[in-house]
């Protein structure tokens, strides 16, 4: 099931760990998330941007709240390559990462422009709830 949510970054805090040319850095994140997918994130993203209109990143996201109505967490892996030619971004829910009623969680995600659109299939056993 493809659904689309928005997303407000509430918190950006960015450090430097490599500092030769293009700069390396480490960026803690947290975001609120509204619509089908409705809860809190964390995550660490790793960023170059060796010029203006380039830059690349990958994270880990721990998503807290609720898909479709069902409660519970799981892992995002996501990342993106931009230059002016345009991006390239993919991301996927980590299989096995989901708990409580999103236990069994698979899917796609592509995060951008605090958009995200998730494509994903919620399996419990034997039935498929999404």
């Amino acid at each position: 099931m493809e659904s689309k949510s928005t997303f407000k970054i509430t918190r950006w805090d960015q450090a430097v760990y490599d500092e030769a040319e293009p700069q390396l850095a480490r960026v803690l994140v947290d975001k609120a998330y509204s619509g089908v997918m409705e809860g809190t994130s964390t995550a660490e993203l790793t960023t170059c941007q060796p010029s203006e209109g380039s830059a690349g990143y990958v994270g880990t996201e721990r998503f807290v709240g609720t898909v479709d109505g069902k409660s519970g967490t799981f892992v995002l892996q996501h990342g993106a390559v931009m230059s002016a030619a345009g991006a390239e971004f993919w991301g996927h829910v980590v299989p096995g990462s989901g708990t409580g009623e999103l236990a069994g969680i698979s899917g796609t995600a592509r995060l951008e422009h605090e958009l995200i659109t998730l494509d994903h299939e919620l399996l419990t056993g034997d039935h498929d709830l999404g």
